[in-house]
């Protein structure tokens, strides 16, 4: 049995294939056995949040389509019809067992901007405090694929340091981690622990042409080092275990179990790695990069070389050696084109090069963040 006695917090993501039937209608049965185990869990004092996909899929088969649409805005719209019709099925299936559920469609700057984040956070604290199942979703309606948060195993990822979740469960089509495809290899063994995400974890995944892969485990795993980094478990496990969702909780040994980090990052420094895309990045010299790995120092002006992209002050940027490989991100106390005018000089030159009073420090030590080796 695996330690869980400690619980008091969990998201659970769904994925569409389980959620509605070969015809795309919503599959009621499935919805039904989620909220009869969401009522065990609230009886035993645990929170629990759902992060749900399935909107195009049922909003292709109120629309009566046969094939996942390719324009955008009709995708959209099988979104939006979709959306309201499992709300629907969760609604029902809820008042079964009287419990209350609320809808939560996130877009991608709902993670960008940290004060949108902050006002998530709070309205998500107020939901459990209300004893009221969070249902969450993207906004697929509105969302293209060029300001997306992703898949839903990421989004899920993202929330759990925002609730400050124990377990994290993606329920999907396949068993857990094996160590190699076994849709290729019979004598394929499930991985029922990983300690730690390494390039072997990572080669067990898969790459993007792999059965395996191919829009899933790669991202299970990219999830699964999110969730850990912010001290939440997770485990992988097959859809058809939805039912024994109470058992896993409990600790049963069901599906590949990522152990959380012991010493996790803080909500800020997650927010920074994770969640905030980087608007651009400044390369260092050498010795402001040996003196970052080993002393964590704060980025000035002296040793940056060259800047990229266009970016203002207060946004997040990377900071990448000589040979491109990003070292760390921060938050810039310059825009790209003051720094273009700094670079390379000292601090207190800023004043006379500006012609006003600034920070000495491009990036302070505690807005920066050590980009680790796996």
């Amino acid at each position: 049995m695996r330690d869980f006695k400690n619980i008091k917090k969990i998201i659970i993501k769904v994925g569409s294939s389980s959620l509605v039937n070969e015809d795309l209608s919503i599959n009621q049965p499935v919805i039904v056995n989620i909220m009869q185990s969401f009522k065990e869990l609230h009886d035993k004092g645990i929170n629990v949040a759902l992060v749900s996909s399935g909107a195009i899929a049922s909003g292709m088969h109120e629309l009566g389509l046969i094939k996942r649409p390719k324009e955008m805005s009709l995708k959209q719209a099988c979104a939006a019809i979709g959306q309201s019709k499992l709300m629907e099925a969760y609604n029902k299936a809820a008042e079964i067992y009287g419990l209350k559920t609320g809808q939560i469609l996130v877009n991608h700057d709902d993670f960008q901007i940290r004060k949108r984040m902050n006002y998530l956070s709070d309205t998500l604290d107020a939901m459990f405090k209300q004893n009221v199942i969070p249902i969450i979703n993207e906004n697929d309606a509105l969302a293209v694929d060029e300001i997306k948060v992703g898949d839903n195993d990421t989004l899920a990822s993202l929330i759990s340091p925002m609730i400050n979740a124990d377990l994290l469960i993606l329920f999907s089509d396949i068993d857990g981690l094996f160590d190699k495809n076994p849709k290729i290899y019979p004598d394929a063994k499930l991985i029922n622990l990983v300690s730690k995400i390494d390039s072997d974890i990572k080669k067990m995944a898969g790459d993007k042409t792999s059965t395996v892969g191919t829009g899933g485990m790669q991202t299970k795993i990219n999830a699964a080092k999110i969730s850990t980094s912010a001290g939440a478990n997770m485990i992988i496990c097959n859809s058809n275990q939805i039912k024994n969702l109470c058992d896993i909780v409990s600790g049963k040994e069901i599906g590949t179990l990522f152990l959380a980090k012991e010493n996790h990052i803080s909500s800020r420094e997650h927010w920074i790695i994770y969640k905030a895309n980087s608007m651009g990045n400044v390369v260092i010299d050498d010795g402001l990069k040996n003196a970052l790995i080993n002393k964590k120092v704060s980025i000035l002006s002296k040793g940056i070389t060259f800047v990229n992209g266009d970016f203002l002050k207060g946004m997040i940027i990377d900071v990448i050696d000589k040979k491109g490989k990003v070292i760390a991100k921060g938050i810039t106390n310059y825009s790209s084109a003051e720094i273009r005018l700094i670079q390379g000089h000292e601090s207190n030159e800023l004043k006379s090069i500006l012609g006003y009073e600034s920070k000495s420090e491009v990036i302070h030590a505690n807005d920066l963040v050590l980009l680790k080796e796996d």
